[in-house]
C-alpha cells in the first residue's frame, strides 16, 4: 500500500460520479401486476420521472422528459401521483406535473398517441393551484388529494383543504368543478382515506405556530351518498402529540402513529356507529420510533395488509421493515443490508416494497414477501460505481456533550484500498450538519461523501440534539435552543475526534445545508473549532424568516426553535449569522440556489454584503434554475469539487485536479 499525505489520494469517484447517483426513488406504488415509482433524473434538469417495472421485471420511463412528477404543496410536496386498473386493462395514472402543478390523467397503454390531459385548472393568483397526496376512487369518478390554494401575493396567503378532482376533466377549465370536501378547519392537512366500507374517511391536520412533530390531530367525517364530507370531528391527538399518520385496516379499525408516551408507536382504535373512537392501544408499545417528522404530505411509515396484519417501518438511529401481528404483538423484521426504509410502503397483496438503503449500498426498491420472509431488490436496483473498497466504513458513535449529554454521529474516516497516510500525520475532518433541523442523518452509503473519504479527508455526521430517530426528550432538545445546542453537539463530536487521535484538530471543517447550513454558518460565528466552512442554502437570518421571508410551512416553525419573536426579538438577532459577520475568521463557501423560495438568496447576498472589506476569504456560487436543494448535474458536480477547492486550499493539500475558486476578502 502506497503513503500520500491526507486529501491527496487519487479516487474513482469523481464529482461527475457522485451527481449520477444523487436523490433515491420515492413514492412507490402497486399498478395491478406493476410495480411503480418516481427516480431522480440530475442529467434532466434533475426533473422526477415516473418509472415503471413491468411483470417479467424491466424498467422503463413511464413518462418522458419534459414530465417532471413532482408537487411544490408546502414547497417539499409530496406524494405526486396514485393510479387505478381500467376497467378494460392497463394502468389509469394521476400525476402532478412540477412546472405548472397542474393534475393531469395519463393511459400510458390506451394506444398510439396516448398523451396526459389535464385535470384541474391554472390559477392567475400567487403559486398558483397545487395538489399532493392523490387517491384514485374510480367508483366515484374522482381522484381525492389535498388543495392547496394561494389567495394572494405573500406566501402565507394560502388554504388548505381536502378535495376531489373529477376525472373526467371538468375542471381542466373550471375552478368550480373542484369539489371541496370539508370546510377549511386547518392550516394544514393530509389527505383524505377511505374507510374500507366506504363510510367515513378520515385524516390529519394542525395549524401555527405548531409543526406536524409538535402536535395535530385526526379528523374523522361520515361520508355522505354523495360524497360530502359531514360531521367532521377531532377525534384523536391535540397540541402536544404529533400524530402523522392515520389510516384504516382491512376490518375498518383506524391504525394510527402516535408520539403519546414520548415515542412515536402505532396504536388502533374503533369507530362506533356514532362516529365515536375507542381509546387507542398500542400495539407494540416500546422505546422506539414507529414513525417520524411529516415533512411531506403522504409519507406513511406502516401499510395494513388484507390478512390483518401490518407493515412497519420502525428503529431507533436506524431503521428496519417488519411486519407487526397486531393481535400477538409479534413483529418480525426483513433481512438484509438495509440500515434506512423511507417513510413510503406499497402493498400488494401478500407482498411490501419500501425503498431501503445501506452504508454499502444505494436507495432501491425493496419487495418482502410476508408468506416466505424473504426479501428482494426489485426496482432501482443498486449497482457499485466503482469498487466498493472506496466507500466509506461508518462507525456509530456516541459522543458527550455539554452537561453529559449524549451526541449521536456516523464518523467516516479515510479510506482507500491502496493509500495510506504517512506516520504521525492525523487526517483532516469534515463535520457534517444535516438539514431539518428535526431530522436525521440516515446511515446510508453517499458517494458525496466516499468523494471525500476516498481522497482522505474523514467525515463526521452529527444527529445532534433535536434530531428524530432517539424520542421526542431528544428532538425537543432544540427547543428555544437552535444556534446552541446543534452549534454545541457538532463542537463536541470535532474535537473529540481530535482529542482522540483521530482527526486534526487544525484541519477540522463544518458543513451543513439549509438548517445545518445555519449551522454551519452559527458554529463559524460562536467558536473557533473550524478552520473553514461550507454553507448550502442556508438559513442566516431568522428575523427575516419570522416576518416573511420564507414559505408558509415554515413561518412559524422559529416559534419552537428559537422562541415567539415578538417575545424574544433580541434572541433572534443573537443568533443570527448575519448580524455576527465580524465574529466569522474563518475562510467559508456559501452555495446558494437563486429560484430557493425557502431560504431565498436574499439572505446569502446579505451576509456576502457584510463580509465584504473585512479580509476574511470567502467564495460564492449562485445556481440559476436551482432551489432548495441542488437537483441539476451541473450544480451537483459544481458545488462538490468547490467544496474539496476549499479544503485543498485551507488544509494544504497537494491537488491539481479541481477548479480554483475565485475568493473575495
Amino acid at each position: 500500500m502506497d503513503t500520500a499525505a491526507y486529501g491527496s489520494w487519487p479516487s474513482p469517484v469523481d464529482a461527475a460520479l457522485a451527481a449520477a447517483h444523487d436523490g433515491r426513488p420515492e413514492y412507490p406504488g402497486a399498478v395491478g401486476d406493476e410495480l411503480w415509482w418516481t427516480a431522480p433524473r440530475p442529467a434532466e434538469g434533475g426533473r422526477r420521472a415516473l418509472v415503471r417495472r413491468r411483470a417479467d421485471g424491466t424498467e422503463e420511463t413511464a413518462l418522458p422528459s419534459p414530465w417532471n412528477v413532482r408537487s411544490r404543496v408546502v414547497e417539499y410536496g409530496g406524494r405526486p401521483w396514485a393510479a387505478a386498473d381500467r376497467p378494460e386493462g392497463g394502468p389509469f395514472v394521476v400525476f402532478c406535473h412540477f412546472p405548472d402543478q397542474r393534475l393531469y390523467a395519463y393511459e400510458p397503454d390506451a394506444g398510439p398517441g396516448a398523451e396526459p390531459r389535464p385535470l384541474t385548472p391554472v390559477s392567475a393568483v400567487g403559486g398558483g393551484l397545487r395538489w399532493v397526496d392523490p387517491v384514485v376512487h374510480p367508483d366515484r369518478g374522482e381522484v381525492w388529494c389535498v388543495l392547496e390554494e394561494f389567495t394572494g401575493p405573500a406566501p402565507t396567503d394560502v388554504r388548505r383543504v381536502p378535495a376531489a378532482v373529477p376525472l373526467d376533466g371538468s375542471a381542466a377549465g373550471d375552478r368550480a368543478a373542484v369539489r371541496e370536501l370539508t370546510g377549511e378547519r386547518h392550516r394544514f392537512v393530509t389527505g383524505p382515506r377511505l374507510s374500507p366500507d366506504g363510510s367515513r374517511a378520515a385524516w390529519i391536520g394542525w395549524d401555527h405556530p405548531r409543526m406536524p412533530w409538535d402536535g395535530t390531530e385526526v379528523l374523522l367525517a361520515e361520508v355522505a351518498a354523495d360524497g360530502t364530507f359531514r360531521d367532521a370531528r377531532t377525534v384523536a391527538g391535540g397540541p402536544a402529540e404529533s400524530i402523522p399518520q392515520a389510516d384504516w385496516d382491512a376490518a375498518g379499525r383506524l391504525l394510527l402513529v402516535s408520539d403519546r408516551t414520548g415515542w412515536w408507536n402505532l396504536y388502533r382504535a374503533s369507530v362506533d356507529d356514532d362516529g365515536t373512537l375507542s381509546e387507542p392501544v398500542a400495539l407494540r408499545p416500546r422505546p422506539e420510533e414507529f414513525g417520524g417528522p411529516l415533512w411531506k404530505i403522504g409519507h406513511g411509515w406502516f401499510a395494513p395488509l388484507e390478512n390483518g396484519l401490518v407493515a412497519v417501518v420502525h428503529g431507533t438511529g436506524t431503521t428496519s421493515l417488519g411486519i407487526l401481528d397486531p393481535e400477538r404483538g409479534d413483529l418480525v423484521d426483513a433481512v438484509g443490508p438495509w440500515t434506512e426504509w423511507t417513510p413510503a410502503l406499497a402493498v400488494h397483496g401478500t407482498r411490501v416494497v419500501g425503498v431501503a438503503a445501506g452504508p454499502y449500498g444505494s436507495y432501491e426498491l425493496v419487495e418482502l414477501d410476508t408468506r416466505t420472509g424473504r426479501a428482494r431488490a426489485v426496482g432501482a436496483a443498486h449497482t457499485d460505481a466503482v469498487d466498493p473498497a472506496y466507500y466509506p466504513e461508518p462507525r456509530l458513535r456516541t459522543f458527550t456533550g455539554p452537561g453529559g449529554r449524549e451526541v449521536h454521529a456516523q464518523v467516516y474516516p479515510p479510506r482507500h484500498p491502496g493509500f495510506t497516510g504517512p506516520d504521525g500525520e492525523l487526517p483532516p475532518y469534515v463535520i457534517r450538519a444535516h438539514g431539518g433541523p428535526t431530522g436525521h442523518a440516515p446511515l446510508v452509503l453517499d458517494l458525496e461523501i466516499a468523494y471525500f473519504t476516498s481522497r482522505g479527508i474523514g467525515v463526521a455526521e452529527v444527529n445532534y440534539g433535536g434530531s428524530t430517530g432517539y424520542g421526542r426528550e431528544y428532538r425537543e432538545r432544540l427547543r428555544e435552543q437552535w444556534g446552541v445546542v446543534d452549534v454545541e453537539d457538532c463542537a463536541a463530536v470535532a474535537t473529540a475526534l481530535a482529542a482522540e487521535g483521530t482527526a486534526d484538530p487544525a484541519r477540522l471543517a463544518v458543513r451543513g445545508g439549509s438548517a445545518g447550513g445555519w449551522t454551519a454558518a452559527a458554529s463559524l460565528a460562536a467558536t473557533d473549532v473550524y478552520a473553514c466552512g461550507t454553507i448550502v442554502y442556508p438559513v442566516l437570518d431568522p428575523r427575516g424568516w419570522a416576518t416573511g421571508g420564507t414559505h408558509d410551512f415554515e413561518s412559524r416553525y422559529l416559534d419552537g426553535l428559537i422562541g415567539p419573536f415578538d417575545r424574544v426579538p433580541g434572541r433572534y438577532k443573537e443568533r443570527s449569522p448575519v448580524e455576527h459577520v465580524d465574529r466569522i475568521t474563518a475562510p467559508f463557501l456559501l452555495l446558494q440556489g437563486l429560484d430557493d423560495v425557502i431560504c431565498p438568496p436574499e439572505q446569502a447576498e446579505r451576509l456576502l454584503d457584510r463580509a465584504a472589506g473585512r479580509g476574511v476569504p470567502h467564495a460564492y456560487l449562485a445556481f440559476e434554475g436551482e432551489g432548495h436543494g441542488f437537483r441539476g448535474t451541473e450544480a451537483l458536480v459544481r458545488s462538490l469539487e468547490a467544496e474539496l477547492s476549499l479544503y485543498v486550499k485551507v488544509f494544504g493539500i497537494d491537488r491539481t485536479d479541481v477548479p480554483d475558486l475565485e475568493y473575495r476578502t
